[in-house]
């Protein structure tokens, strides 16, 4: 088994980027959901509200973040990663409420334009806390914006078997995974407890459950049926669609695409 994708997600419900190589932190890899993107009440939006947010992508670049429209790459807005506004913010994200600050004032308008409200861009600072739920992060984990763990491993023989089901076939970055493992079983994470990638450990601590953002086209930003039509044949556990696992590191370190993964329990 080894690790053939690297997905970070810089800016909540915004476009991913795939990496040959990454950091893991606590609270997810390196650069991954730390910014987010909130509305006049302060709180969150994603594109389960506002699909258009599949149509924005995001650049990891040496002096910070290029967040540019898919069709039309020169209209963009640089994101500096040390704050210019700074101005701290109480923020909510799902039913947690946490501490940020906002960024600059031409992200603020740019994402506004863009998307036709009255919005603005924060970031997470190194001082916040927000834990992961502690029935299934053991070791007080905290999690960057993302909805609810650090990272999320999908395992490539799941999307094929999903695939070879579905009367048009749909790519991986439906799903958002941080790691894509290949060699495997359909489904076989969700018999892992723990793994370790390269020679980093981590837990595997809960099945995630999946909402209408997968059905999201990420090239149209279109909704349809699929893929929760069909995953709910055969993947629904009581009210909730599983698919991937969510997942805590255990060690701190450099990751790469090829990477082997062995199954310690």
């Amino acid at each position: 088994m080894i690790l053939s994708e690297i997905w970070v997600y810089p800016v909540k419900s915004l476009g991913g980027i795939r990496l040959s190589k990454a950091l893991t932190e606590e609270r997810g890899l390196q650069y991954d959901r730390r910014w987010m993107i909130i509305d006049e009440e302060n709180v969150f939006i994603t594109q389960r509200a506002y699909p258009k947010m599949a149509l924005i992508d995001v650049a990891l670049l040496e002096e910070g973040l290029k967040i540019f429209l898919r069709a039309d790459p020169h209209d963009f807005v640089l994101v500096p990663y040390k704050p210019v506004t700074a101005l701290p913010v109480t923020v909510k994200v799902w039913d947690d409420t946490t501490e940020a600050v906002t960024v600059s004032d031409d992200a603020d308008a740019w994402l506004s334009r863009q998307l036709g409200l009255d919005l603005r861009l924060v970031v997470m600072p190194d001082s916040t806390e927000r834990k992961a739920d502690p029935r299934y992060a053991q070791h007080d984990e905290n999690v960057s914006f993302a909805d609810g763990f650090p990272y999320l491993v999908i395992s490539q023989a799941s999307l094929d078997d999903l695939n070879g089901r579905l009367a048009q076939p749909i790519e991986m970055r439906r799903f958002r995974p941080n790691f894509v493992i290949s060699g495997t079983e359909p489904f076989a994470e969700d018999q892992w407890k723990q793994i370790t990638i390269g020679n980093l450990r981590f837990e595997v601590v809960k099945p995630c459950a999946r909402c209408v953002l997968t059905t999201i086209d990420p090239k149209t930003s279109e909704k349809g049926a699929e893929p929760l039509k069909t995953l709910a044949t055969y993947r629904r556990n009581g009210n909730k669609i599983l698919f991937g696992q969510n997942v805590t590191v255990q060690d701190f370190g450099e990751l790469k695409v090829g990477d082997r993964v062995t199954v310690l329990e």
